[in-house]
């Protein structure tokens, strides 16, 4: 591999993600969606089906180096969601919340399975588990909500604090949990030789392994934390453990890595130095490996099967995605007592897809799914993440438009948004400090 080559696609990917990620948040949208979109720009995809010359090329073993680089931003993106998990408001939010969730978990993905079917042969072809599998797993990528629009725009206009932001906010964040653990089963089924009830059973057994262990090492912190308040060992401290969960959850346990960094992060989520360990974890992500992670995806994705086919099921796919959270998560509000004008708002305020859904599908081509099959997920995704993005906003606002604002409490702890950030936060702990 030649290393000098590296460089230059670095250099290539970082400014190019950045210049895009700054444009598409003038223009009110995620910036991982820049990143994707740099990521086809600066890659063979577009340019390669013409023959012209791409910036950014690849070879083999280059290919390797981003893909663990990729991989290390995706594991870091699902540990600093975990650290912004809010435990007490998934407490406080009730059954009402954990019941939303469940319909925009389950209603998705069973419209996602029925759209698929037909594309990948019928429902005769679902007697191969190989086709079953691919067909599930179109409906979990359809699982997952990007809370950030949502949030930014409820901030907006005053309703964040609402019954209504809370709802969405709290089961959002269920949704995600649900979400990965489903994908950790589908992609432990990806073994032929797997045993499906095994499989759950290691799934369980990582989740009480992991609480257990969890209980000690939440118990070290807070001794590190008083004994060592921002000190630069406590994030470094986190990110081992971090790793080590996530290596843990795909080698002991034979689940998803990502399950792993994201239990990790809900273990630590509620310490004194929590909000320090995510910062320096986002300086990390965003500085290199989540772009690298985004752009990855770009720079990945073929057009050469492209077809009117694969382009009418990007079509189904997002309309079963936006129809899925609409339909799931308002119609059980409305059984959960919201009015319909609630329940078309909490509905509206989950159909936003964003990095979640971009990490579900890469680690499901990764895990072997869509091989051989004559479409794959990829393009649809983008095609969700972009147009989702767009609707959450208008829609929110055309269904607030008629109530008053609420005005929100100066000490709120508002979720981040979902994006690569311009700056990091302040820094707590003076350069000269001991380590």
């Amino acid at each position: 591999m030649d290393v000098t080559k590296i460089f230059w696609d670095l250099a290539v990917i970082l400014l190019s993600t950045k210049l895009l990620g700054m444009l598409m948040r003038k223009l009110g949208l995620p910036q991982v969606v820049g990143a994707v979109i740099a990521g086809l720009l600066i890659g063979p995809a577009i340019w390669g089906q013409f023959g012209w010359w791409s910036p950014v090329q690849p070879s083999e073993a280059e290919s390797v180096f981003l893909d663990g680089i990729a991989e290390i931003g995706v594991v870091l993106i699902l540990f600093s969601a975990g650290l912004e998990t809010d435990v007490k408001e998934l407490k406080r939010s009730g059954l009402a919340a954990t019941l939303i969730a469940g319909g925009g978990v389950l209603t998705p993905m069973a419209l996602g399975f029925l759209v698929a079917v037909p594309f990948l042969g019928g429902f005769s072809a679902l007697s191969d588990s190989a086709i079953l599998l691919d067909a599930v797993f179109i409906g979990v990528i359809l699982a997952a909500t990007s809370v950030g629009i949502t949030v930014e725009t409820l901030k907006e206009m005053g309703k964040l604090n609402g019954r209504v932001g809370t709802t969405i906010l709290s089961a959002a964040i269920i949704d995600d949990v649900i979400g990965i653990v489903v994908l950790s089963i589908v992609i432990g089924f990806k073994d032929p030789s797997a045993n499906p009830w095994m499989t759950i059973l290691m799934t369980v057994l990582f989740f009480v392994c992991a609480i257990v262990v969890g209980f000690f090492i939440k118990k070290l912190f807070r001794y590190l934390s008083e004994k060592y308040d921002h000190t630069r060992r406590i994030p470094i401290l986190g990110l081992v453990t971090c790793f080590l969960y996530a290596f843990a959850a795909e080698k002991l346990f034979g689940i998803a890595d990502i399950t792993g960094a994201y239990v990790a992060g809900i273990v630590l989520s509620s310490l004194k130095d929590t909000n320090y360990i995510d910062r320096k974890v986002d300086i990390n992500s965003y500085m290199i490996f989540s772009p690298v992670f985004f752009a990855n995806i770009g720079i990945g994705v073929s057009f050469d099967g492209f077809s009117p086919t694969l382009l009418l099921f990007g079509l189904c796919f997002v309309l079963a995605g936006i129809a899925g959270k609409i339909i799931g998560c308002g119609g059980v509000a409305k059984l959960c007592r919201h009015n319909w004008k609630e329940s078309a708002q909490i509905g509206c305020g989950m159909i936003a897809r964003g990095e979640v859904a971009l990490v579900v599908c890469s680690k499901g081509m990764e895990g072997g799914l869509f091989a051989g099959t004559a479409i794959t997920p990829v393009v649809p995704v983008i095609m969700l993440v972009v147009l989702s993005s767009l609707l959450c906003p208008i829609l929110l606002k055309l269904l607030f438009k008629r109530d008053g604002a609420l005005p929100l409490s100066p000490d709120q702890n508002l979720p981040k948004q979902e994006e690569i950030r311009e700056e990091p936060a302040a820094e707590g702990t003076p350069e000269g400090q001991t380590v």
